[in-house]
């Protein structure tokens, strides 16, 4: 795969997706938590999400992929499906031999649930990380799973997840912006200059990863040890109860060897981790702003009159783009303009299936 950011800023859509004898345009997030899918469906495009999860360990197994799912974060709010479960994309890509075995197994069940073809052109968005064998057991999982012969291509996931924030069409490529993706495993910001992508940044000190486990240590602070939660039932307490506009306690219940179910409430365990990623993502924008200011001035100021496009899953949460919006003002002492894409988990997908139609219709 290569990132050809000249093919994808200087072709032009000549043909409409899914005409006749062309290769079917594919796009595609394969997400540490969650994928997403879009891809032609005759006349239309089909969207799929479903966590990023095998459920069985024996290729014999029937439905090793989880169920695809709808809701608030685009799916269901994530505890492991099942004591067999398994995530292989915790850092972004395959990190292990093992991973990668399990990844591309995935991506093959993935491909034969939806009857994708070989003959099909396919934009991957792409996670900034800084792993070379991860991201060479990537490369070879998808280049074993029979798609993508026509075209296949990396592309930047927030490039990618601009594309649906900043028009219906590709207006992406013809701006000069910012973009920030708040994801699971890292924030990442960068500036985008008609397409080309300038001092990317990433920082594992703010990410949704990081969240979960804040959250699990303060539930059980909040409960004086009684309760202790693993990341995957945080996560769904971030998902499902998370809310900066307007958060309520809650109640939940552990089972106990001995006791049975042990109820406690959740009154302080959610938010307060929150608030504390918020204030790091911002002082870590921070930096990057003046970086940018200092070795990118046009760029800076021309990005300076766009919207900030703000993508992710943290974007998901209500409430925290906004209150993110009013901290990264004060911490810039300017106005901030924020815009979101309708769905942040799918948007990813939905930007690589517009750029592969453009490539694909432009060879």
């Amino acid at each position: 795969m290569t990132n050809d950011r000249a093919a994808a800023n200087g072709a032009d859509a000549t043909n409409e997706a899914g005409e006749s004898g062309a290769p079917t345009a594919v796009g595609v997030k394969f997400g540490s938590a969650r994928t997403a899918l879009v891809f032609d469906d005759g006349d239309a495009a089909t969207t799929v999400r479903l966590p990023s999860c095998l459920v069985g360990d024996d290729d014999e197994d029937e439905g090793a992929l989880a169920g695809d799912g709808s809701g608030r974060h685009g799916g269901e709010a994530l505890r492991q499906p099942s004591e067999r479960g398994e995530f292989m994309l915790r850092s972004g890509v395959p990190a292990t031999a093992r991973d990668a075995e399990r990844f591309e197994r995935f991506v093959r069940e993935l491909c034969e649930r939806h009857d994708l073809p070989a003959e099909s052109a396919v934009v991957y968005a792409m996670p900034t990380v800084d792993d070379e064998v991860g991201l060479a057991n990537f490369g070879t999982a998808v280049g074993e799973c029979g798609i993508g012969e026509a075209l296949a291509r990396g592309v930047p996931e927030s490039l990618c997840a601009s594309i649906p924030a900043l028009g219906d069409g590709m207006e992406a490529l013809d701006e000069v912006f910012v973009a920030v993706n708040l994801g699971a495993t890292n924030l990442e910001a960068c500036a985008y200059r008609r397409g080309e992508r300038l001092l990317p940044f990433v920082s594992a000190e703010a990410s949704g990863d990081r969240v979960d486990r804040r959250i699990a240590e303060a539930v059980e602070a909040e409960t004086d040890g009684r309760v202790a939660i693993d990341p995957a039932t945080a996560r769904e307490y971030k998902e499902t109860r998370a809310d900066f506009d307007g958060f309520e306690p809650f109640t939940d219940a552990v089972e106990r060897e001995a006791e049975g179910a042990h109820e406690f409430t959740v009154e302080r365990g959610v938010m307060e981790p929150l608030d504390d990623y918020l204030d790091s993502a911002v002082a870590e924008l921070g930096d990057f702003f003046s970086r940018l200011a200092n070795s990118h001035m046009k760029t800076y100021q021309l990005a300076r009159a766009r919207p900030l496009v703000v993508t992710g899953g943290m974007a998901c949460i209500p409430g925290l783009v906004e209150e993110f919006e009013a901290r990264l003002a004060a911490e810039l002492d300017r106005p901030v303009n924020v815009v979101v894409p309708d769905d942040p988990v799918v948007a990813p997908a939905e930007g690589a299936h517009r750029l592969a139609v453009r490539l694909r219709d432009a060879a």
